[in-house]
């Protein structure tokens, strides 16, 4: 049984290890999370299960979204996401996923939307060096030479230049399970993760 789980992210903090030591840690808050369909390899040609996730209200959603959950007579949720497993036979619609499907010392790969920075220039964004400050230099922070001229006489795509920073999907990989709080569906983890306070994350065991 290999899935993910959906959940929120509370805050950063630390805690002490035995030897105390000080570990900064990020809380997050993770199901429990519904199963609210199934696709097989032989209808679907992938197999992978759809879970939902945080209670809402029927007015805030779609009529398609809202027939889809009603379909399986599960309640109105506001997340649906797909995770990839390899035997969808060994769970069921309505099926509720909890945080006991981690353990300590477990790593996971976490993935989310990261804080968005807005319009950026170079030294921010690629960390680019500035230009000389001092003896009569007019190119403090401007970006330089972006190509040639004549030849090929444009620029190539791909070219690293200021524009929007932040604001995008963004993966951890490898981060260890410090603790767990299967009453108030807790799981503390080793470091930091994507976005700010209340970003919806994909909690998904590393390989």
């Amino acid at each position: 049984m290999v899935t993910g789980l959906l959940g929120n992210k509370i805050g950063m903090t630390q805690i002490f290890d035995e030897s105390g030591n000080i570990i900064p840690v990020t809380i997050l808050k993770v199901g429990p999370c519904v199963i609210t369909q199934l696709k097989v390899q032989s209808k679907d040609n992938y197999n992978s299960i759809q879970i939902g996730y945080g209670n809402t209200s029927s007015k805030t959603l779609n009529q398609p979204k809202l027939g889809h959950l009603q379909k399986s007579n599960i309640q109105p949720l506001r997340y649906l996401k797909e995770f990839l497993v390899n035997k969808p036979e060994e769970f069921k619609v309505g099926q509720v996923l909890t945080v006991d499907l981690f353990s300590p010392g477990q790593l996971v790969n976490i993935r989310g939307k990261s804080i968005g920075k807005g319009f950026s220039g170079l030294q921010k964004r690629h960390n680019f060096s500035r230009g000389p400050m001092t003896h009569g230099s007019k190119n403090h922070r401007e970006p330089g030479s972006i190509g040639m001229g004549t030849t090929p006489g444009r620029v190539l795509p791909g070219k690293k230049m200021a524009g929007q920073l932040g604001n995008q999907t963004t993966t951890i990989k490898n981060l260890k399970v410090i603790q767990i709080n299967s009453q108030e569906n807790i799981l503390v983890i080793k470091g930091s993760v994507p976005g700010k306070p209340g970003n919806l994350l994909s909690i998904i065991p590393s390989e």
